[in-house]
């Protein structure tokens, strides 16, 4: 009998899946909360403030028996600019090549037009299989998440979305973080991992660092400039002349913003808010990087540039 039990548990433990996962859900859904919670370190930005995160980043999970890469997109809207349908063309590209996707619908807000909307994007998109996850539900007691977890049901025979699961998860307090990644992995196509066991995210570190700056960027003036801000790194070298044991890595890097207006905000009364956002997006970097950095930050006024094709371009959308 043993015998038995120890041959099935040997082939299971042969295969291995490896694929592509993401995260869909309208703007502060909290899926960048949650690939970071997956991964364990910290990828995609998180902000409070919707429609931060502009790049496909992907979170690296290593199982033993699986790799999960997580692709965060940006939150699917209604577009009211360039910009805006850019980032719709990325959600569906995405969604059409990954293995699984995930909806996210905050257990704290009852299921809106937001919500719909993508519901509906996703009823029309036959193959993929799809799994309900019920997020900060830290945020409510059992009554209300009950509810939200009926209505999220509802919702799927109403557009005739079948689920494959409905999770409830919350990625700030840690729960059933793992049992996501546990359903999500039966559902990824068997093969070999697809990424070296040590990367978390196949972004360039470049474009990460850009990341880090902007969410330090964001921190204090979000009402004022949610979106308007981009940051792109012009430079990344290593000093010369440093001892091997005591390398620093030069950043030079441009805060861009739409208006002359909004500069004052961001370089503060004698420059006191720009110096706060080096500061913090520095620790960060040294932290992704692991090693000292010297930050230095301009802020720069490109006009209108969630509108203008060239600007987009220029500034990596």
């Amino acid at each position: 009998m043993s015998v038995r039990t120890q041959s099935s548990e040997q082939s299971a433990e042969a295969v291995h899946r490896a694929g592509f996962a993401c995260f869909v859900g309208r703007p502060n859904a909290g899926k960048s909360t949650l690939t970071n919670a997956l991964v364990g370190q910290k990828v995609a930005i998180t902000s409070n403030r919707p429609q931060t995160t502009r790049h496909t980043v992907r979170g690296i999970v290593h199982r033993p028996d699986a790799q999960l890469i997580l692709v965060d997109t940006p939150g699917l809207h209604k577009p009211r600019t360039l910009l805006g349908e850019r980032l719709n063309d990325v959600v569906r590209t995405t969604w059409a090549e990954v293995d699984v996707i995930g909806f996210c619908l905050p257990a704290d807000q009852k299921i809106g037009p937001g919500d719909r909307f993508i519901a509906k994007e996703l009823a029309g998109i036959r193959k993929t299989p799809k799994v309900a996850i019920v997020t900060k539900t830290d945020l409510v007691d059992g009554k209300a998440l009950a509810e939200q977890l009926i209505a999220v049901d509802q919702l799927g025979k109403e557009l005739g979305i079948e689920w494959a699961e409905i999770v409830p998860v919350s990625a700030t307090a840690g729960r059933q973080v793992d049992l996501l990644a546990d359903l999500l992995i039966p559902l990824l196509p068997e093969g070999p991992a697809l990424y070296p066991e040590g990367d978390l995210t196949d972004e360039p570190e470049q474009v990460m660092v850009a990341e880090l700056i902007r969410e330090a960027a964001l921190e204090g003036v979000r009402d004022e400039l949610p979106h308007s801000i981009a940051v792109v790194v012009e430079e990344m070298l290593p000093r010369e002349d440093r001892p091997e044991d005591k390398p620093l890595l030069d950043i030079h890097a441009n805060v861009f913003i739409e208006r002359p207006s909004q500069k004052g905000i961001i370089i503060g009364p004698k420059g006191k808010r720009l110096k706060e956002v080096g500061i913090k997006s520095r620790k960060q970097i040294e932290a992704l990087l692991g090693t000292p950095v010297f930050l230095d930050l301009h802020v720069k006024v490109a006009k209108d540039w969630q509108r203008d094709p060239k600007q987009l371009r220029r500034l990596g959308f």
